[in-house]
């Protein structure tokens, strides 16, 4: 008997089907469809920014709520809810959030322009070899192409370095933060 189809969002799967048992086991097959098909988008992942942080103000407000009142006559479970909300509602009012994004990341010092292009390029490989436009061969070689490349800027930036460090310290530093 089929108990339960668990997913993250309501009304993705639908149409379920049983289809008889699996071998001599006591499982059974599901047949299923997938109703709506979930895009994400780029997602901006927010963080803490403990530097902006008011750990008096988040001190004051967990030291104002009547913890002996709050927790009383509940079991560990219950307690460790109310402890974990009134914490989260402290933090929520004291410590700001930043945004995390992949665009705002430092690129590797080896990335360049025309590593980009190629990247872009390998990425529109992939998906005209999944539609099977492309032949597996053709979008493997355009891929070890492209690594070859990424190995050749990543020996060039080293021996720029290995060059240029007794003339000038500063450039090892700045490149490897």
């Amino acid at each position: 008997m089929l108990d339960l189809v668990l997913t993250n969002k309501v009304g993705l799967v639908g149409n379920l089907k049983l289809k008889g048992s699996l071998g001599c086991s006591d499982q059974e097959m599901l047949e299923f469809k997938i109703l709506r098909a979930v895009r994400r988008a780029h997602n901006k992942l927010s963080i803490l920014d403990f530097r902006r942080a008011d750990f008096g103000l988040f001190r004051d407000l967990l030291g104002r709520v009547p913890w002996d009142k709050a927790l009383e006559g509940r079991g560990t479970q219950k307690s460790l809810l109310v402890l974990k909300d009134q914490f989260l509602q402290a933090q929520k009012q004291c410590i700001p959030t930043k945004s995390k994004s992949g665009k705002n990341a430092r690129k590797p010092v080896w990335m360049n322009k025309e590593l980009l292009d190629k990247f872009k390029h390998n990425r529109e490989a992939y998906r005209r070899w999944k539609q099977g436009q492309v032949a597996w061969d053709e979008y493997r070689e355009i891929v070890q192409a492209d690594r070859d490349q990424v190995r050749k800027a990543k020996v060039q930036i080293e021996l720029n370095l290995a060059r240029d460090i007794k003339g000038n310290k500063q450039s090892f530093y700045s490149q490897h933060q």
